[in-house]
């Protein structure tokens, strides 16, 4: 059995269901009642990382386990607890959901040291482990929603910056290869789409998909961090702000590990935009 957290999210939705066809019993768990649709056979598990004692019976008799690393110090989660339950419960191989900044922004809490004990706490579990670390998200266009539905309008900072987004799809199925097969013991893959892309490119892709022009309005950093500091704490917001508008070389390296795995490219943020364009609409 095969026990997924954070299943109702970007990476966890699409690895349920590529596990699931693949014939894997899966586990979905999240912290609420399951709000999406499952696929055939998979059965759903309320439970909270954040209370690793209500991961017990969850993994009771599992074989493997996808952690999320949950947003970082966002939401405080004790890493060895969840092991050591996972262990006393039989699993024997975990992949973790890490982020790039591990290794990209060692210096920052945000995005360095704390993923970072939990990379350490994993590596030293005494299990089979592999380790992902995506770039940011396709995903995080779902912040543009409201805009473009409203008014046709992007607005974000740094318009013409380059950053590696990653389609949470092939993050899912990179996943669910290092929980189905083995070779991927040991094994820390950088997760990056194909091409660098600019918010201002990514905007023009949800145009292209609705077959209309989207307007790109560029904030400017002061601009950019008000909005972010509605829903993120400072110092994730100037972090990340650092990264958008000046990421260093590794952060604008296009990794091969995608396909490596997969044996095929990642796919474009425009590939992820024609999928989820009624999202837009």
């Amino acid at each position: 059995m095969i026990v997924v957290l954070g299943a109702t999210g970007n990476v966890g939705r699409p690895l349920v269901r590529a596990l699931a066809a693949a014939g894997e019993q899966v586990t979905a768990v999240s912290r609420g009642s399951s709000e999406v649709a499952l696929p055939e056979g998979v059965r759903h598990r309320q439970a909270d990382v954040t209370v690793p004692e209500s991961l017990r019976p969850v993994l009771d008799g599992a074989d493997a386990l996808f952690l999320h690393d949950a947003g970082g110090s966002a939401h405080p989660f004790s890493p060895q607890d969840i092991l050591n339950i996972a262990k006393a419960g039989g699993v024997a191989r975990i992949v973790l959901l890490s982020s790039q900044g591990i290794a990209t922004r060692p210096q920052s809490h945000s995005h360095g040291s704390v993923g970072q004990s939990r990379e350490d706490a994993v590596r030293q579990s005494g299990v089979d482990w592999t380790i992902l670390r995506p770039g940011g998200f396709s995903s995080n266009a779902y912040a543009w929603v409201e805009s473009v539905r409203a008014r046709r309008t992007v607005a974000a900072p740094f318009g013409d910056v380059g950053l590696t987004t990653i389609d949470p799809a092939d993050i899912a199925e990179v996943a669910a290869a290092a929980l189905r097969e083995e070779g991927h013991a040991g094994h820390v893959y950088e997760l990056t789409g194909p091409a660098l892309s600019t918010p201002r490119q990514r905007a023009g892709a949800i145009g292209d998909a609705l077959g209309e022009p989207i307007e790109f309005i560029e904030q400017t950093r002061d601009e950019a961090r008000a909005y972010m500091l509605r829903f993120m704490p400072e110092n994730v917001v100037e972090t990340t702000l650092d990264i958008l508008g000046e990421p260093n070389p590794a952060e604008q390296r296009i990794s091969p590990d995608v396909e490596r795995v997969l044996g095929r490219p990642p796919r474009t943020f425009g590939d992820w935009a024609q999928r989820h364009i009624d999202a837009f609409r």
